[in-house]
């Protein structure tokens, strides 16, 4: 455990208890600062102790989180984060598993790990932070670059088509998928809430700003001047809207969305209970300028954990065989002998 001390069971804690005494060492202005305040905050809220918390991380700007937060934590290897966090769950499933990554670190070389832990339903959270670059590396084009973007590894702008991280999560099967943004700290605690409480694995996509490298990527639908209107924040139940001064709600034409004026027959409804996953992948392919961004939760359904299956299974073998069995016997077998 990073920091001092150890909290006992029903000891009240706060923000500061989740403080390390570790220099952060980010840019000055990185949105990494903001996600982790968020997150100091939140953790007390959850009523968990910290010894039973865990932050684990891959490669990256991000993945210097385990260091900043008062738990348990690994920093282990470039996008294998998943890897470890199922061990671990699986080992102790009594923890509260962090993984904390990077749209380089978890979409490009982790891409295959994070896609299983998803649909395996491991109960989990995973915070993935989306700058669009390669911050650590000093500014190479990542997965979620657009297409053009022109860095140090793509002087003439790349040819190759972004992946969209929160569509990617749908189509996996991930039981709770939700998109939030640095510069909206109230929306970012309010979302990390919503994670922490679901049971299963639980994607949130962080709409993050790497001020050195890729300065104000977000800005054309995040700037607090033009956020209201060009961003759709998801409320259960409630109709699609977005647009302080002219309201505006989303609507589809076949399978097609399409904008319409508030009020207008056929407007949608955010319902992300729904087991079928089309309206929470529509939502997630929404861009801007053609579109408002989507912020909230995505889906949220329940199935049982990787976890509780994979329990299961031992003790019904346990059950079947009588009893949990001799392991030296079992290394002996019928036809071991002794050599004297």
């Amino acid at each position: 455990m990073s920091g001092k001390g150890a909290h006992s069971e029903g000891e009240v804690l706060t923000k500061a208890d989740f403080i390390t005494d570790q220099v952060v060492r980010w840019c000055p202005g990185c949105g990494d600062y903001s996600i982790l305040a968020q997150v100091q905050k939140v953790l007390p809220t959850l009523g968990i102790p910290k010894e039973k918390i865990v932050f684990i991380s891959g490669i990256g700007c991000s993945s210097r989180f385990p260091y900043y937060v008062n738990t348990y934590g690994f920093h282990t290897i470039h996008g294998r984060a998943p890897a470890v966090a199922t061990g671990l769950k699986v080992a102790n499933p009594e923890l509260c598993v962090w993984v904390v990554t990077g749209d380089g670190d978890g979409l490009s070389i982790g891409g295959n790990h994070l896609i299983h832990v998803m649909r395996r339903n491991l109960d989990i959270n995973i915070l993935l932070f989306n700058n669009g670059v390669y911050g650590l590396t000093k500014g190479q084009y990542s997965p979620t670059s657009e297409f053009g973007k022109v860095t140090k590894s793509s002087p003439a702008g790349t040819i190759e088509s972004p992946v969209n991280p929160t569509s990617i999560a749908i189509a996996a099967e991930a039981s709770f998928v939700a998109r939030t943004a640095d510069v909206d700290p109230r929306h970012l605690a309010w979302t990390l809430e919503q994670a922490a409480a679901h049971k299963g694995t639980s994607f949130v996509e962080i709409l993050q700003n790497c001020i050195i490298f890729n300065d104000k990527t977000h800005d054309p639908f995040l700037a607090r001047s033009v956020r209201h209107d060009r961003v759709l924040y998801l409320e259960e139940g409630k109709p699609m809207l977005f647009g302080s001064e002219h309201p505006r709600g989303i609507a589809t034409e076949g399978f097609a969305p399409k904008i319409v004026e508030a009020n207008s027959s056929g407007m949608l409804v955010h319902e992300p209970g729904l087991q079928n996953p089309s309206q929470a992948y529509m939502l997630s392919q929404l861009t801007y300028p053609e579109f408002p961004v989507p912020l909230g939760v995505f889906r949220r359904v329940a199935r049982p954990t990787y976890e509780e299956l994979a329990h299961g299974q031992v003790d019904e073998a346990i059950h079947r065989a009588g009893g949990p069995g001799d392991l030296g016997q079992l290394i002996k077998g019928k036809s071991s002998w002794t050599v004297t």
